[in-house]
């Protein structure tokens, strides 16, 4: 009896080892251990700039987020990406050339002129008209190119990332694996000893000349494996891990349904978002065009695409199914990665535009994905955890005035979007 306990004890302790080493090791695949700098870009004092140009820090930012939206996809400030670098520009121009050229690129190198003749001859490809700029967006755009903060380009390849987080994980667990083992040595040497005792214990009272019947048997007995395999403490022991395990499967079976998180289906053109996200820093409003004023964020037309492959990589086999898809006048069959039910509603505008979420908020990090993939789990309780978390985005809008007084009657917290009805059931579903 003593010795069938004691394996009881052991085994009980081995399974609660083996549990919290599961949901350990769990906890620590789902941590991301890679976080990554980025510099910001700010104007730089109040003064006007040579040239008519502004250094305004007001200016510099509204420049900045018109290159980082029509102009960062093909130019950089400090290198060549498809056109030229744009460093130095002011002094290579005067500032209404640079505002005509901008705004009609073809018109100006068919003039004639021979600066934008040269420019052609050397990319051999016509910029796209800018045209729907406005003379101080333009402006705007060149204060931040002359006056605005930039980083020096670096590389930093992914391989390096990916390999030190890689090698931190293996470090950690290999510690907790380590940790483990020793555990269960210590197990398996508490339960030697305990045995040991057991033993001596037993042989010493088989002395005793005074024990009665029932004293007697206990002493006398041997460890048979037959009677603790049929015995009730090990099969209600076995019986309560099995339904544990059942339970738990079946929980997280329900729980899954219609979670595609990690989905990334084979596209009819492979595109790396890691090449032109990421390498090329194209603006994702660049080719998704209605996310900041539509429910959709849109899925690229092939025009969008040829704005730049009408002159790169035109060879390519896959190149060659755009210009197919543009001839035929048929688009381009993207496959959907992100998909909410239909009884669900969710607007880009709304997050995007008023609440000034970033993309990576749902999408994850894109500019590191080669095939694009559901990074977020994307159920109901995920947003509702957002919708509690996230504070509202009521700098500068009158709007709020009034919301913002009433919640600060009440509450010393910041206002956050379940306090605006995030919560209500209309808000989401038809």
């Amino acid at each position: 009896m003593l010795k069938n306990r004691l394996l009881l004890v052991f085994f009980g302790l081995l399974w609660c080892g083996l549990v919290c080493t599961n949901v350990t090791l769990a906890q620590d695949a789902a941590k991301d251990t890679t976080k990554q700098t980025q510099a910001t870009d700010q104007g730089g004092g109040g003064t006007p700039a040579a040239g008519g140009l502004s250094a305004d820090a007001a200016v510099v930012d509204q420049g900045k987020a018109l290159f980082d939206g029509n102009c960062k996809q093909c130019h950089a400030i400090n290198e060549q990406v498809v056109g030229p670098a744009l460093k130095g520009i002011t002094e290579r121009r005067t500032l209404p050339w640079l505002v005509n050229f901008i705004k009609y690129p073809q018109k100006t190198i068919e003039s004639g002129d021979p600066y934008a003749k040269a420019l052609y001859d050397k990319y051999k490809q016509f910029m796209p008209n800018h045209d729907f700029l406005k003379d101080e967006e333009v402006n705007a755009i060149l204060s931040y190119v002359v006056n605005g903060k930039h980083d020096v380009a670096q590389t930093t390849t992914t391989a390096t990332t990916e390999g030190g987080g890689g090698e931190a994980k293996s470090q950690n667990s290999g510690i907790l694996m380590g940790v483990i083992a020793g555990l269960v040595i210590l197990l398996v040497l508490v339960l030697a000893v305990l045995t040991l005792l057991a033993s001596v214990l037993s042989r010493y009272l088989a002395k005793e000349k005074q024990l009665d019947e029932i004293d007697q048997e206990l002493v006398s007995q041997q460890f048979s494996l037959g009677k603790f395999v049929r015995s009730q403490a090990f099969l209600g022991t076995v019986t309560f891990i099995f339904v544990a395990l059942v339970a738990k499967s079946v929980t997280d079976g329900a729980l899954a349904i219609g979670v595609q998180q990690g989905y990334a289906p084979e596209q009819p053109i492979p595109f790396s978002h890691k090449l032109h996200a990421g390498a090329y820093e194209i603006d994702c409003k660049y080719c998704h065009t209605t996310v900041e004023k539509s429910k959709q964020a849109s899925i690229p037309s092939a025009n969008i695409c040829m704005n730049c492959h009408n002159s790169i990589k035109t060879t390519s086999p896959n190149m060659q199914k755009i210009y197919a898809a543009i001839e035929n006048d048929e688009p381009i069959q993207w496959v959907r990665v992100h998909n909410l039910p239909d009884l669900a509603y969710f607007n880009h505008a709304q997050h995007v535009k008023v609440g000034g979420l970033d993309c990576t908020n749902c999408h994850g990090d894109v500019k590191n994905m080669e095939v694009i993939q559901q990074q977020s789990i994307l159920t109901m309780g995920w947003c509702i955890d957002c919708h509690r978390k996230t504070d509202v985005n009521a700098k500068g809008n009158a709007y709020y005035d009034k919301l913002l007084e009433l919640h600060g009657t009440s509450s010393k917290k910041p206002l956050k979007v379940e306090d605006i009805g995030g919560l209500e059931c209309g808000k989401c579903h038809y």
